[in-house]
């Protein structure tokens, strides 16, 4: 996993065409602007259907393993 800090008002780049800006931050809330490509789905993880959180685990379980 990558960890960045951000000040309000700076952007994170994630490829050629997905942008994500700290857009507000209050009492602990961090509050993120992304601007992405219609095609690309963007959803919070407590709204993923199950199988997909679990696939996603798996994935990052990997990414540490292989970082490690």
């Amino acid at each position: 996993m990558l960890v960045l800090s951000r000040k309000l008002g700076e952007k994170i780049y994630i490829g050629e065409n997905i942008c994500i800006t700290v857009v507000d931050i209050d009492r602990g809330k961090i509050r993120l602007g992304i601007e992405a490509p219609r095609d690309v789905a963007i959803y919070r993880q407590e709204l993923l259907p199950l199988h997909q959180q679990q696939q996603l685990a798996a994935v990052h379980k990997q990414a540490v393993a292989v970082a490690t």
